[in-house]
């Protein structure tokens, strides 16, 4: 990722931890550009006027919906390479970001060099998981081998959740599938219920891990 002058986005509400950030990106990147963010409303501002390379993204704002952050970044610009930079625990939130979109998980609590050697890694190849997450993937994809829960979906319901994943609204599948948007609602609330989400990212999230197109 380095054949260019390439533009980063730290978008944290402490400036403290922004700047520290940039210091490190700095030792490994001498003529990186920044831009600074501190609210979710400023994050997507500076997305839709800037073409943005990385952005180092903490998923907690406190104008943000945590859940929705990374779909709105990638609709804004899908090829962004997307580090969260968070203090929420690791073993937990992890898998789900880099499911919900993220290219990378860097945990705040980790030490300078891990931080650093990280932030290396990120951006020469635009991903990074520590080898704890790794493991963990791995973990939860032999687990999926014996337990799939999208086999727990019909037919129909499956047609209609890889449509809802694509992007596509109520409104639009029920003319693809010739069915009344009331009939695409209910099928929309029973796949949620069977895969126990609760939102379009969720979802995603679950058919990242899960789904095989054959």
């Amino acid at each position: 990722m380095r054949n260019k002058e390439l533009i980063f986005l730290l978008a944290d509400d402490h400036s403290v931890v922004r700047q520290g950030v940039l210091l490190m990106i700095r030792d490994i990147v001498k003529d990186a550009v920044f831009f600074h963010s501190s609210t979710f409303k400023e994050t997507l501002s500076i997305l839709r006027t800037t073409k943005i390379d990385i952005i180092i993204l903490d998923i907690h704002f406190p104008d943000g919906n945590s859940s929705s952050i990374l779909t709105e970044i990638r609709n804004i610009n899908p090829n962004i390479k997307i580090l969260i930079f968070s203090g929420l625990e690791e073993d937990v939130y992890a898998v789900r970001y880099i499911n919900g979109g993220a290219n990378g998980f860097l945990s705040k609590l980790s030490s300078e060099d891990e931080m650093k050697n990280a932030l290396k890694i990120f951006i020469d190849k635009g991903k990074y998981m520590s080898q704890n997450v790794k493991e963990k993937i791995l973990d939860n994809y032999m687990l999926k081998k014996s337990i799939n829960p999208l086999d727990n979906l019909s037919t129909r319901e499956m047609e209609i959740a890889v449509l809802l994943v694509k992007g596509h609204g109520n409104l639009e599948i029920s003319f693809i599938k010739k069915l009344q948007k009331t009939t695409i609602s209910t099928y929309k609330k029973r796949i949620f219920e069977k895969l126990n989400v609760d939102n379009l990212v969720s979802l995603i999230g679950v058919f990242n891990s899960y789904y095989e197109d054959n």
